[in-house]
């Protein structure tokens, strides 16, 4: 079969990107777009790319993020032309705020079908604006043009950019495909990751010495990095359940009410800031109002913005260095404050835990032991009801963070509960993930289906019952791809309870917030895991819930947690 300039365009397009790391392509049916797809499956028949098909583009988006959040390597997403790419821009903003790497690749209709009224045609040039790294648009190729060279210059030229996402227009030209493009076998190139183009500035490492009372503060995506950095310092770490830095003997427990009523913050002389707080309003209140000479640095990390709280930022590097002397009985006594106040905080929290949750409560060690039948049967009754206790958002939060492991991933949702997990759950070492670029309630299960496809761990996620919803297109995966090893939790109230907590809530009338805002649904989410395959559990009690984290299959599946408003 004669070679059709666009299936020559796609082979190479593919091809050249494959040697520079590319591993994972996510695949939307299109038309327009069939000469990028032949050429993805035909690599992937050869063992060079792993292709996932996905209806939805906007799930297509999210689920290149997740593979991207859990390889650190950008997968690539193909699409047709017209309204598909719309579709992308909710992960396209997601990727660029949190400067994560992301792949467009757009079939276009050629120059000659624009400004004609032709069917499935927009202004696809530049059509992601700002949120990209890189826009090339690309002519519809000819038997001429463009040859291997120009198209890995391109290439090239694309992916030497800072990590975020960027975008190849190509406009394809009837035959839309035909034949198939060969590498020369006889010549092939060696794999070259590309690197950032040296044209941007660098932020440049900073070696931090001991003296100044230093607190290390840790968002989303600062990973290891800060961890390692409050302990070689020896200084107090606030991270964020999200961070990937919560954990080790630095991380000071219940952080927001130490940050609320600690005077250490007012003593703080400096601040070392990983990745992107936003999970509470202490960190930024106390980044914007530190006391005046403090010094407040912030380490890279590729996002679109540098976190800036009031304008205090001092210094941004690439990597914290720390010369690690002796301490001296001024650092001890610093890192011995904080942890103090959160060791308080932390055990005030859980007094009213266990009030709260009877069934937390340690059972009664006499009545266990003893031979009198009325303190058996008073042990086995106090037992029986802590089993059928309802299941409150602390004790969820609680027992999915007991039950993950390092080897297991958990992705949390932008719902209410990832803010009451950072408020109250202890260190742990455990991959989490969570989409807190904008925070946006779009793509979690998408997202954590690419984690889970990249890592193929047991990926649980934990949201809300508007942000499932929102989502559930990801909970369709076809009998012809791989089906992830993930475990939705999803904590039904009914509605929107986050806005509970909003002003108008004591100025307007209920109906009109619930309405507007808490928005009830009546879904049902046993009809909703069925229609996709799905095996499903319904949890109402403690004892349901242990058993549902213990006894759960391997692939998708969905544990609807009824939870009271």
């Amino acid at each position: 079969m004669t070679l059709t300039p666009a299936s020559r365009l796609a082979g190479q397009l593919l091809h050249a990107m494959i040697r520079r790391g590319l591993t994972d392509v996510i695949v939307c049916p299109g038309a327009r777009s069939q000469a990028l797809v032949v050429a993805a499956l035909q690599f992937e028949a050869e063992g060079l790319l792993r292709v996932h098909v996905r209806i939805d583009e906007r799930v297509a988006g999210f689920t290149a993020l997740g593979l991207a959040l859990e390889t650190g390597r950008p997968a690539a997403i193909i699409t047709t032309s017209g309204s598909a790419l719309a579709h992308l821009f909710p992960a396209v903003l997601e990727a660029h705020h949190a400067g994560v790497g992301m792949i467009l690749l757009t079939a276009d209709r050629p120059s000659e079908l624009h400004g004609i009224g032709a069917n499935q045609v927009t202004t696809q040039k530049d059509f992601f604006g700002e949120f990209v790294r890189a826009s090339l648009d690309i002519d519809a190729p000819t038997d001429e043009w463009p040859d291997a060279e120009m198209v890995d210059e391109m290439v090239r030229e694309g992916l030497s950019r800072a990590p975020g996402p960027v975008h190849f227009n190509l406009a394809f030209r009837e035959p839309l495909s035909g034949g198939r493009w060969i590498p020369d076998a006889a010549n092939p190139q060696p794999l070259t990751p590309l690197q950032p183009s040296t044209d941007a500035p660098v932020a440049l490492p900073l070696t931090i010495t001991r003296g100044p009372r230093t607190l290390v503060v840790a968002g989303t995506g600062a990973g290891a990095a800060a961890e390692e950095t409050a302990h070689a310092g020896g200084w107090p770490l606030i991270a964020e359940v999200s961070s990937g830095a919560r954990f080790g003997r630095n991380v000071i427990p219940a952080y927001r009410a130490v940050l609320r009523t600690s005077e250490s913050v007012q003593k703080v002389e400096r601040i070392v800031i990983y990745g992107h707080p936003t999970l509470s309003r202490e960190v930024p209140d106390l980044i914007a109002n530190a006391p005046e000479g403090c010094e407040i640095i912030v380490v890279d990390s590729g996002a679109s913005e540098v976190y800036n709280p009031g304008h205090r930022v001092t210094a941004v590097i690439s990597r914290a260095d720390v010369d690690a002397g002796e301490p001296s009985a001024d650092d001890r006594e610093w890192f011995s404050q904080w942890m103090s106040a959160g060791h308080s905080a932390h055990a005030a929290w859980l007094d009213r835990y266990v009030a709260a949750n009877p069934s937390q409560a340690a059972p009664n060690v006499e009545l266990a032991r003893s031979t009198d039948v009325g303190d058996m049967r008073e042990f086995a009754r106090t037992e029986l009801a802590a089993s059928r206790s309802a299941v409150t958002r602390e004790l969820l939060v609680d027992a999915l963070w007991r039950a993950s492991w390092p080897h297991d991933r958990l992705v949390l949702g932008a719902s209410r509960l990832i803010r009451v997990a950072d408020r109250i759950l202890p260190g742990k070492k455990i991959p989490v993930f969570a989409n807190r670029g904008l925070a946006g309630i779009d793509g979690t299960i998408a997202t954590a289906s690419g984690i889970a496809l990249a890592s193929g761990a047991l990926t649980r996620v934990l949201l809300g019952d508007l942000a499932a919803l929102h989502d559930a297109g990801a909970m369709l995966f076809g009998p012809l791809e791989q089906r992830p090893r993930i475990h939705v939790f999803v904590a039904n109230d009914g509605g929107g309870t986050i806005f509970d907590s909003l002003e108008l809530v004591d100025q307007v009338s209920p109906e009109l917030v619930d309405r507007g805002f808490y928005t009830p649904h009546g879904a049902n989410f046993a009809a909703l895991a069925q229609a996709y395959g799905w095996s499903h559990t319904r949890v109402e009690t403690v004892a349901e819930l242990e058993r549902a984290l213990t006894a759960s299959p391997e692939v998708a599946h969905l544990i609807e947690v009824v939870i009271a408003r």
